[in-house]
């Protein structure tokens, strides 16, 4: 029987690539973009993006490689700047994104109502997590919050994992199920531990990866009835 459910945060609960295209537009304006190149700096920071958080996963200092993203976007778009000062900026913004998914609220209501015990489990950074936990009003909902930042390790590196079952010794795979939209670090981490899991697919992607899920679902009220089975 499932007693804890391990939550991804970034556009599983909270609504984070709406905030994201905001902060990245509000910056593009500050440095002078043209309105009509955003779009393609939204797309060019998109593909940067991916490319570092994909090297953080596979272990990489990630202060030193997110102070690299903008930097490398600007220079593609043939402008120098201060790329630590832009991440800060960016970071910023990113802190008051309290968007939050349609339907996560009474999900994550109705889990807990349930007598489940919820756990944010997430690779974002902890200042602007811990802030915007806060400010979506989500956060009252979870009974632990594991960032990455704090671990040293990032999913899908198993020892993510392993400093939550050691942090919540009653927990354990048998027990735990683990909740995201992504194949590459939700899935892959909880197949690395024999965790069980959810892919939250709301588009319908297809799944062309290797890393397989235990379940999908496409909303929320399908991950409940999931977890209460």
């Amino acid at each position: 029987m499932l007693k804890y459910v391990i939550f991804d945060l970034d556009d599983t609960i909270l609504d984070f690539h709406r905030g994201e295209i905001e902060g990245l537009t509000k910056i593009f304006k500050k440095y002078g973009i043209p309105k009509d190149q955003i779009k393609l700096g939204i797309k060019k920071y998109l593909k940067i993006n991916a490319d570092v958080w994909h090297k953080i996963e596979q272990g990489y200092n990630r202060e030193t490689l997110l102070h690299t993203r903008f930097t490398k976007l600007f220079a593609e778009m043939n402008l120098s700047v201060d790329g630590f000062k832009v991440e800060q900026e960016y970071r910023q913004m990113n802190s008051h994104n309290y968007y939050i998914k349609a339907g996560a609220k009474t999900m994550l209501a109705n889990l807990k109502g349930a007598g489940l015990q919820l756990i944010v489990g997430t690779n974002g950074v902890k200042k602007t997590q811990l802030r915007r936990l806060d400010g979506s009003g989500v956060g009252k909902f979870f009974n632990d919050v594991f960032i990455s930042e704090d671990i040293g390790y990032s999913k899908p590196d198993p020892r993510f994992f392993d400093s939550i079952f050691k942090e919540k010794p009653k927990m354990n795979p048998k027990n735990s199920i683990m909740v995201g939209d992504s194949l590459l670090s939700d899935i892959h981490g909880a197949n690395n531990v024999n965790l069980s899991s959810i892919w939250y697919n709301p588009s319908g992607q297809k799944n062309l990866t290797k890393f397989l899920p235990t379940y999908i679902a496409s909303n929320f009220k399908s991950i409940q009835d999931i977890i209460i089975r």
